[in-house]
């Protein structure tokens, strides 16, 4: 099949043409993008400030708004749980901690992650569940230069378990 010369302009024109448009609609879905992600990046640096200010009631309302916008997200619900602890929101910070652990399982290789699971684990009165995760935090023998004492941290939580 032979085209003809003003065919043949027709198919580039349509082809350049197409290829524009892609180009229009990707900067406008990426600027959209954009601004979504400067949204969440700026509640979660507000959440994680408050949290390492200790105003866990403000970094609470936050971190609520930035769940819901990134239900699926390792770093905010690993925050999240843990303002929930601070809260006293046990039980919700358990959800969100084991959620953490579901996106990113090496997280059981963290020896603070861990240590602090087992810790909101025995607050929200999962003793056999905490008793597991600080046995293994001992098994291990982690003690992170940033916590020297983490191996007499498992321990007397352990001991707090059997008295209980």
């Amino acid at each position: 099949m032979q085209f003809t010369e003003s065919r043949r302009k027709y198919i580039l024109l349509g082809f350049v043409a197409f290829i524009i448009i892609g180009f229009i609609t990707a900067k406008v879905l990426g600027s959209k993008q954009d601004e979504e992600f400067l949204i969440d990046d700026t509640l979660y640096q507000q959440a994680s400030q408050l949290y390492n200010e200790g105003n866990y009631p403000a970094a609470g309302e936050l971190i609520d708004d930035l769940l819901l916008r990134q239900p699926n997200s390792e770093i905010v619900n690993y925050l999240g749980g843990l303002i929930k602890a601070n809260n006293g929101d046990y039980k919700q910070s358990v959800i969100l901690l084991q959620k953490t652990m579901d996106i990113n399982p090496h997280k059981v290789e963290d020896p603070m992650f861990m240590l602090q699971f087992g810790e909101v684990l025995l607050f929200a009165e999962r003793f056999g569940d905490s008793k597991i995760v600080l046995e293994k935090c001992r098994e291990w023998g982690w003690i992170p230069e940033s916590y020297p004492t983490y191996q007499e941290r498992v321990t007397e939580l352990l001991t707090q378990i059997e008295n209980m």
